[in-house]
């Protein structure tokens, strides 16, 4: 058992709020234990200059963690003065939500996510990835008409999840104190075929072998799998 009480495959209780904004096309408050980020989905109909013409869309991300989101207040960042991380983060998200939908099926439409994190407990960018996927279809359900349908639009499910070893074992989705004595961090982006879109990894201390390595590519592919069944389950829902 962990110090939070989980298994090592045991996932953090994930919970995925639809419409918590009232104003976007799309909006979701995912929560991975105490990690909770809001995801906003916004359609212009416009795109950027370079598909002008194309007859393609397009999915980008903005990614940012509120002043006290965390245990000390942090400086609010400007849009031209973000840290490298912020910048990796919401280019991560736009890259992976992009590879889950078909951009020739969105006609001249821009769709920008933006997950803005209430409160960090580890995991802001898998939870971030995860939950604005469920935004991302939600506004695109909100298109559906003769012209349009989001279901041609909608590649695939994308989910994410963190893990890494701990105290010389493999654990899922990694809590702040747990992230923080991790020897080994990796995020796996991964669809609903089991097929992945990207994998971050990193041996803080250390090294890790090719067996730990299977062994953590097993157990993000359960534990997305399990995500994208959450997801399935919020967008059938009709509360």
């Amino acid at each position: 058992m962990r110090k939070n009480g989980r298994k090592p495959d045991e996932l953090r209780n994930i919970s995925i709020t639809k419409d918590y904004i009232s104003h976007p096309e799309g909006s979701v408050l995912v929560e991975f234990g105490n990690t909770k980020v809001i995801c906003n989905a916004t359609i212009e109909n416009n795109v950027p200059r370079f598909l002008k013409g194309k007859n393609m869309g397009w999915v980008t991300a903005e990614y940012g963690m509120l002043p006290r989101s965390t245990n000390e207040r942090m400086r609010r960042e400007a849009k031209m003065k973000q840290s490298g991380r912020t910048m990796e983060i919401q280019r991560l998200i736009g890259r992976s939500l992009r590879s889950s939908v078909n951009l020739d099926k969105l006609g001249d439409r821009s769709i920008t996510i933006d997950c803005d994190v209430i409160q960090a407990d580890g995991g802001t960018r898998t939870a971030s990835i995860t939950g604005g996927f469920v935004a991302l279809c939600l506004a695109l359900r909100n298109q559906d008409s003769d012209d349009f349908s989001s279901t041609d639009a909608i590649k695939s499910f994308t989910g994410s999840v963190s893990l890494g070893k701990v105290d010389g074992e493999i654990v899922l989705d990694l809590d702040y104190e747990e992230d923080s004595n991790a020897e080994t961090d990796m995020n796996f982006i991964m669809n609903d075929e089991g097929n992945f879109i990207e994998i971050q990894g990193t041996a803080e201390e250390g090294s890790f072998s090719q067996n730990e390595l299977n062994e953590m590519v097993a157990l993000a592919t359960q534990g997305i799998k399990d995500i994208i069944a959450i997801q399935k389950k919020t967008l059938n829902s009709y509360e």
